[in-house]
């Protein structure tokens, strides 16, 4: 492994900055206080002040994400919250990897997300300009309200609605322009000539012999990539309030382009809410938001990176089929790889995906007894996705006989369509108890919640014929459907499938302090789930949090810098439902095996897997401990937190004969949470602050399916004793020099060796080179993450930065190893290889013939510290009384620089790469995160 060298901003340094300004500057404005405490923050289905809390709950307004060019609103968090770990892909309308608190489980790790109180999983409906807060609830005192959706943390989404006494019209405008900040290095024409012919001499070959004929030098990235991408975000919203009634709607467009030619995504997002006061005691309310999207035909680079340098992308011989693509060398890649540029312009819009959502709720409340309120709930949510598509034929060009062949040899044209539909409904009834009597301050809450959810899909595809009278499936899209005349009918596979689960839940919490100075947070919940087998259906999860404000002590009065000191503690014992089936004690049959019946062969049917009637959700037991702090006049807040998980019981679909399900195993994880800021004004016209958070995580996977028992997923191990998702292979201490090095080292039994080749180290000291000497090699989740930001206002010129990083992971590159030494194109990286005694150690030889060096081994690890500018903008608030003569309440302009520049050591267009639970961190060259200069204006009426 390549020793880390980082030369980046130490956040340490960023945060002692924070701690340590001076406050002399500051003089003096005692009136400027930070009201972070006092802030009403959203907890599971109700609200609270920050203050009465004892878990770590983060606020972050929508003015942090309303403004930023993302499709996503969750996209924008990375870097703001402390324990939430945010990986994007640049692709128009991809989903985020988030996890909170690290890993601990071998199931699905998102966090459950609540859109103005309904269950979601996904918040790519929203318009980001439509969010009022984002609540990242983390500890168990949070999140046990949640049951066995919380093990994974919650993400709670509160949209705009109108504010009495107030009429207002807003729009939003902004156009930006993506660019590229990495990409992976790769080399040129002439270097990969001569890494080829090395490698066939080194396998006794003669040279490649037909250089004279693909004798171009092209950049298969530049080939394929959009240059000047535009992303444009456009918004209106109008709202009117009174005491009685308080309406609003908001409409939203945007259009994306991607990295790569004609990846276009279009979506429009509507919302409407209307809050009736009927009477002082009374109130109801509806509300609508909906999605409409045109789905982009997504691409990868992948084929830009494997695609050989030498050959020009089309033909330019005169009279020798001029103008088709041309073919890689028959040689070095045909078979595995068509010329990108064919796939992408032969292709282009050929697949035909659209996105709908629609999600209707209303609510009735009312008060009684003087402290008692009740809230009837009710959420449906549907979401239909459709999709057509074409696979054309065409020909190209073979470069080596001067002749036509058919792109990927498929002769005849087809056509796709599919249907998902997804519809949930969800409905609660709330029952609050508030008072306040003496010293006691009381809320209670108790609920029920059914939610219900059934999904269908279908899907179908077929080919033309060329025994149709009417020929080919045209290229035009009215004919791409299977009910075509040009469709060979005898030629249709339809697939479906469905699904349908239902849950019913109890719970309570209790919220209480004495003197403002004592808290108790209590929750309760039971689930009953349609998935589980009968009569084990239901399962309790529950939470006890208390705090101690101790600046209210008399004792503490003294100690002037303090403002305010609280410290807190939680635990709790939460669920996590998310697995890949839906009913664990009803199995479908499936094809297992054929029989013989009178000379006819017929299939034979078994249980998908054998039903459990004991199995439970896992369970996560979780405590943190920590403390909150402001000082020196509310300027500077300090937090720090620690925080430990572990899930038992994990959900494990075992293969067997036959496969089954069980609850065995235990993974943990621990670690630190660091918040400081600094808020403050020098006179009337400058204000400006400094915020940085840290986290620390380890995760440990303390058990499995039983001693001993080792899971392989790719190049992760899921092992007792190592980190989640671990990265497993051979260590190499160096590359053989000669036969000599050979004979003196432990001999190989894993494949023959020869000078050049990668020195594996013998860990067992057993005098040989076997999968006994495989190990550990890195660890996909960081040691810590951190990101600060830092602004400032002065005369209504704003200017604020957010940066953010990770360090001490490691990344697995599963590009340019294997395969990719040969006959692909090489990493430039490859042009160190070892060619003599004492040339390399540690690029091996040219060579393909063995797949020996291509073992996974530390060669493939990469360190995926990083540093990120994440975003920089300028902006001009116009003069309040200026545009009162324009009746405008308020403008703004503003240029916003997303993804400005990343420092890192990872060969690829990014260093961040997501994945499963379990096989994350994989450096598969992955998609851009471009930058993105946008230019925007905000203007309300």
């Amino acid at each position: 492994m390549k020793n880390r060298n980082l030369k980046f901003p130490c956040l340490i340094a960023a945060l002692y900055f924070g701690i340590n300004v001076s406050g002399q500057e500051a003089r003096k404005d005692t009136a400027v206080k930070e009201q972070k405490i006092e802030e009403v923050v959203m907890i599971g289905y109700g609200s609270a002040k920050k203050r009465d809390l004892t878990g770590s709950i983060t606020r972050v307004s929508g003015e942090e994400v309303n403004d930023k060019p993302a499709s996503n609103p969750v996209n924008s968090l990375q870097g703001k919250v402390a324990g939430l770990s945010v990986v994007n892909s640049g692709q128009p309308g991809s989903q985020a990897d988030v996890r909170i608190r690290g890993t601990v489980t071998i199931n699905q790790t998102q966090p459950v997300y609540i859109v103005d109180g309904v269950f979601a999983n996904n918040i790519d409906f929203l318009n980001p300009s439509d969010i009022e807060s984002m609540e990242i609830l983390k500890d168990p005192s949070s999140l046990a309200i949640f049951g066995n959706r919380g093990a994974n943390g919650a993400i709670i989404v509160t949209t705009k609605r109108a504010k009495s006494g107030r009429t207002s019209v807003s729009l939003s405008s902004s156009i930006g322009v993506k660019s590229f900040d990495n990409r992976p290095d790769l080399t040129n024409a002439e270097q990969f000539r001569t890494l080829y012919n090395e490698d066939l001499m080194a396998q006794g070959l003669p040279a490649y012999d037909k250089f004279n004929i693909f004798n171009a030098d092209t950049n298969w990235i530049d080939v394929i990539r959009k240059k000047g991408a535009i992303i444009n975000q456009h918004n209106v919203t109008i709202s009117n309030g009174s005491d009685k009634n308080r309406v609003s709607f908001s409409f939203g467009y945007q259009m994306e382009e991607g990295s790569i030619k004609y990846e276009n995504y279009d979506r429009m997002t509507m919302k409407f809410n209307d809050d009736l006061k009927i009477t002082s005691n009374l109130r109801a309310g509806f509300g609508i938001t909906g999605s409409y999207a045109k789905l982009p035909q997504l691409r990868g680079f992948g084929g830009a990176l494997n695609a050989t340098p030498v050959v020009a992308p089309i033909n330019m011989i005169p009279g020798q089929y001029e103008g088709l693509f041309n073919s890689l060398p028959q040689e070095i890649g045909a078979a595995q790889i068509g010329n990108p540029l064919a796939l992408v312009e032969g292709h282009k819009y050929t697949q035909l995906n659209k996105d709908f959502q629609f999600n209707p709720n209303a609510y009735f409340e009312f008060d009684f007894f003087d402290h008692f309120t009740f809230r009837s709930n009710y959420f449906v949510n549907y979401r239909n996705g459709t999709g057509r598509g074409y696979e054309p034929i065409f020909n190209v060009f073979i470069p080596e006989t001067n002749s036509i062949s058919l792109y990927s040899g498929r002769a005849l044209t087809s056509v796709n369509q599919f249907e998902n539909r997804d519809l949930s409904f969800q409905q609660n009834q709330l029952l609050t108890y508030k008072n306040k009597f003496g010293d006691h301050d009381l809320t209670v809450m108790g609920g029920f919640e059914t939610t219900s959810r059934e999904t269908s899909s279908l899907s179908a595809n077929a080919r033309g014929s060329l025994s149709n009278p009417l020929g080919q499936i045209p290229y035009n899209k009215r004919f791409w459907y299977l009910n075509s005349d040009f469709v060979d009918s005898s030629t249709k596979s339809v697939g479906s499938g469905q699904s349908k689960n239902r849950n019913v839940s109890y719970f309570g919490r209790i919220l209480y302090n004495f003197q403002n100075k004592y808290m108790i947070n209590a929750s309760l919940r039971n689930d009953g789930s349609s998935a589980l087998a009968s009569g084990n259906r239901f399962d309790t999860f529950w939470s006890v949090g208390a705090a101690w404000e101790l600046t209210k002590e008399e004792f503490m009065k003294d100690i002037s810098f303090l403002n305010y000191f609280k410290l807190k503690g939680s635990y709790g014992d939460l669920g996590n439902q998310y697995t890949p089936y839906n009913y664990f004690g009803y199995p479908i049959y499936v094809e297992g095996g054929t029989g013989v019946f009178n000379g006819n062969l017929y299939p034979a049917f078994i249980k998908q897997f054998e039903e459990a009637d004991d199995l439970s959700w896992e369970h996560l037991k979780s405590y943190e401990v920590g403390f909150e702090s402001m000082m020196l006049n509310r300027r500077l807040s300090f937090d720090a937190t620690y925080y430990n998980k572990k899930t038992e019981d994990l959900l494990n679909f075992v293969d067997g004969n036959p496969d089954y399900f069980l609850n065995a195993g235990s993974i943990e994880a621990k670690g630190f949470e660091f918040t400081a800021g600094w808020k403050d004004r020098i006179k009337d016209n400058f204000t400006y602050y400094i915020n940085g958070n840290l986290s620390t995580t380890k995760t440990q996977v303390l058990s499995t399916l039983n001693e001993g028992y080792i899971g392989y997923y790719g190049s992760s191990i899921y092992k007792e004793g190592l980190p989640i998702g671990a990265f497993y292979g051979y260590e190499v201490e160096g590359i053989y020099q000669s036969y000599a090095d050979i004979l003196a080292h432990p001999a190989s039994t894993i494949g023959d060796v020869a000078p050049g080749d990668f020195k594996y180290r013998d860990l067992n000291g057993d005098g040989k080179i076997s999968a006994d000497d495989r190990t550990m090699l890195g660890d996909p989740t960081p040691d810590f993450t951190y990101g600060f930001s830092l602004g400032g206002d002065y005369k209504g010129i704003s200017l604020s930065a957010d940066f953010y990083g990770v360090y001490g992971n490691e990344v697995y590159r599963s590009w340019g190893n294997g395969s990719s030494f040969a006959p692909f194109n090489y990493r430039e990286e490859r042009m160190d290889r070892w060619t003599g005694a004492g040339t390399s150690n540690w690029e091996p030889r040219s060579y393909s013939g063995s797949g020996y060096n291509q073992l996974p081994s530390s060669y493939m690890i990469e360190d995926g510290s990083f540093f990120r500018i994440r975003n920089v903008q300028l902006g001009y608030n116009f003069n309040k009384d200026l545009l009162s003569n324009f009746k405008l309440q308020a403008l703004r302009f503003y240029v916003n620089v997303q993804n400005l520049k990343t420092w890192d050591h990872v060969n690829s267009f990014t260093p961040e790469f997501g994945g499963s639970a379990i096989q994350f961190g994989y450096n598969n060259s992955g998609y851009p995160n471009p930058r993105i200069t946008s230019f925007g204006i905000n203007a309300t009426f």
